[in-house]
């Protein structure tokens, strides 16, 4: 397990980040609306149509109130039921267009986030493998489901609000003005202080709200690290120790949600008090004018039911802000994935790999993960094709490392690798990996059937192919016994099969996949003795023709290698047969007595 990730200093995901530029971060989400244009203007005019009728309902209700108020014997209640069904039909018909509105809006929000998602797993299959070894697997999968799923929201509800709301302001004033100007005055008294105290309260709780994504984002990754390694934990009896590490980041999300979204709730109450403080100015302000002679009942009335509407969406804005700044600090994380940099794009001159005899060289590669710190110096290698090398070393010698810069998933600092002779810098990225098939120590299963499974690699591959490369791989009988055979389906990465028999199929995968070249790390580690023997002598028959390299910590295993090239912190140290080392009796004899002492 790698929990050193969290516990490293100074560490920081790449989601502890407040948006650097919010209106790039929002016209650029926007731009996800852009394929549905259309339908936006269509919404926009719904919207307007909306807000219009509902700006009616005041006037209307003025006009009742008035005729209601003629005095006993004196109410004309035709008109006021008139201007009711007027009222009643301009809200209801009003609400049913807010409502398909929100239709709308919601499934373009639901089209926006599977665009994203695509274009957030386009970008990680492009990405190079750096960039999975620096960050966690649960932070990633927070990109594409957390942080797409609030950013959608901010395109699917929060825009309709702003929309609406602004719609509702604008025309409210616009009627307020016309209705008595010197009325609007007292608006002026407490709008600019709720604009004001809502700037503030973004500014403070922007940077809260990056911080509550940034904890979950983490809290999510330590999880899913931890449930990898379950088994692991359970046998060693730490429990409590990872339950007491899960508390203190859980900790910190919860205090970070808490700070959040305590500064955000109360911003719209606040506001909310201004706004009824601006209500009880027009109250006493308008008394005043009217007794005057300057207003009538009509205009107090229907200024009142405009001020809320005024006043209203100000307050709701406040609120949908908190909203829109999570949504921006979510959909920043998103798009600086968008942006991580991608594996350099091969020369305009590269050449397709083809006609693959299989022979390596390594000339003087020195490589390190990180600048000033190389851990392969001047390291060479000539393998002839169709041979056997093996590469043995203690636990940080570089083996891994010479597998990951002969698949191109790293690139050399200095130095040169050759297949064939031609320079891997100059052939195309996709030809030198499909110049290999690999079996790893971490065996890879996908949520399908044995045939799939094994299938994987190559294209159109038959089922007598399939079997030949099972009964090779000595997995055959066990298939045979499966329930449906190779028709049999496998859960999600193998989980109802053992690793053992994971392991063999990845073998019989590698086996069926047409390459001139083959990389086993740890390949047979999870098998017993007599089969890895067996899967030894299968495996060496198959590749009688092709070029294989062997990272090996069990030295029984690669006996009868071609060349055996021992490793130590970065450099080979010794080189030869079984035979030849052994009669040196220096490291690699130390090695293997250690094995067998």
């Amino acid at each position: 397990m790698n929990n050193k990730i969290y516990d490293r200093p100074g560490y920081r995901p790449d989601r502890d980040q407040k948006p650097k530029n919010r209106k790039g971060t929002f016209l650029r989400l926007f731009r996800y609306t852009k394929a549905h244009r259309f339908l936006m203007i269509f919404t926009l005019i719904l919207c307007l149509l909306s807000n219009l009728l509902a700006l009616a309902g005041p006037v209307l209700a003025g006009k009742a109130i008035v005729e209601a108020a003629a005095g006993p014997g004196n109410v004309n209640f035709a008109n006021v039921f008139h201007y009711a069904r007027l009222m009643l039909i301009c809200y209801v018909t009003s609400s049913l267009l807010t409502l398909l509105i929100n239709f709308i809006m919601m499934r373009m929000g639901r089209w926006i986030g599977r665009q994203m998602r695509k274009d957030v797993f386009d970008k990680l299959m492009r990405l190079p493998v750096r960039y999975f070894d620096q960050n966690a697997a649960g932070d990633i999968i927070s990109h594409v489901s957390y942080d797409i799923d609030v950013a959608c929201l901010c395109v699917s509800t929060d825009i309709v609000h702003i929309m609406t709301s602004l719609v509702t302001v604008v025309g409210s004033l616009i009627m307020m003005i016309y209705i008595s100007p010197p009325l609007v005055l007292t608006m002026f008294l407490t709008v600019p202080s709720a604009v004001a105290y809502t700037r503030f309260m973004s500014k403070t709780t922007r940077p809260l709200f990056s911080r509550r994504s940034a904890a979950y984002g983490t809290m999510n990754g330590y999880v899913e690290e931890i449930f990898s390694g379950q088994k692991t934990i359970l046998a060693f009896a730490q429990a409590d120790t990872f339950l007491g590490k899960f508390d203190e980041r859980n900790e910190n999300a919860s205090e970070a949600y808490y700070r959040a979204q305590y500064y955000g709730m109360t911003t719209g109450p606040t506001v909310g008090v201004i706004n009824n403080l601006g209500l009880a100015l027009i109250g006493v302000f308008g008394s005043l004018l009217y007794l005057q002679g300057i207003v009538t009942l009509e205009h107090i009335s229907s200024f009142v039911l405009y001020s809320r509407k005024f006043s209203g969406p100000i307050n709701e804005i406040a609120n949908v802000f908190n909203e829109i700044f999570s949504a921006l600090s979510a959909a920043d994380r998103v798009f600086q994935l968008l942006d991580q940099p991608e594996e350099p794009a091969d020369r305009t001159d590269a050449a397709v790999l083809a006609d693959i005899q299989g022979k390596v060289e390594l000339r003087d590669v020195s490589f390190g993960y990180n600048p000033g710190k190389t851990i392969i110096h001047h390291f060479n290698l000539e393998a002839d094709a169709g041979k056997l090398i093996a590469i043995v070393g203690p636990t940080g010698a570089g083996k891994t490392t010479i597998i990951n810069l002969l698949m191109r998933f790293y690139d050399i600092d200095e130095g040169e690798i050759l297949i064939d002779g031609k320079g891997i810098y100059d052939l195309t990225r996709q030809s030198v990996r499909r110049a290999y098939a690999m079996v790893l120590q971490d065996t890879w299963l996908f949520n399908g059937t044995v045939h799939e499974n094994i299938a994987y690699g190559k294209e159109g591959a038959t089922r007598e192919e399939v079997i030949a490369a099972a009964k090779a791989a000595n997995i055959h009988h066990y298939i045979s016994l499966l329930p449906d055979g190779y028709d049999t389906v496998i859960s999600e990465d193998g989980g109802n099969i053992s690793k053992g028999q994971k392991q063999m199929l990845t073998i019989a995968r590698a086996m069926l996949y047409d390459a001139k070249m083959l990389i086993l790390d740890e390949a047979t580690s999870n098998v017993d003795t007599t089969t890895e023997r067996q899967i030894q002598a299968a495996m060496r028959k198959l590749m009688s023709d092709k070029t294989c390299f062997v990272i090996a910590h069990r030295l029984s295993t690669i006996q009868n290698a071609d060349r055996i090239l021992v490793v130590s912190n970065g450099n080979i140290v010794e080189q030869g047969t079984h035979m030849d080392l052994m009669k040196l009796h220096g490291f690699y004899y130390q090695l293997y007595a250690s094995q067998f002492e």
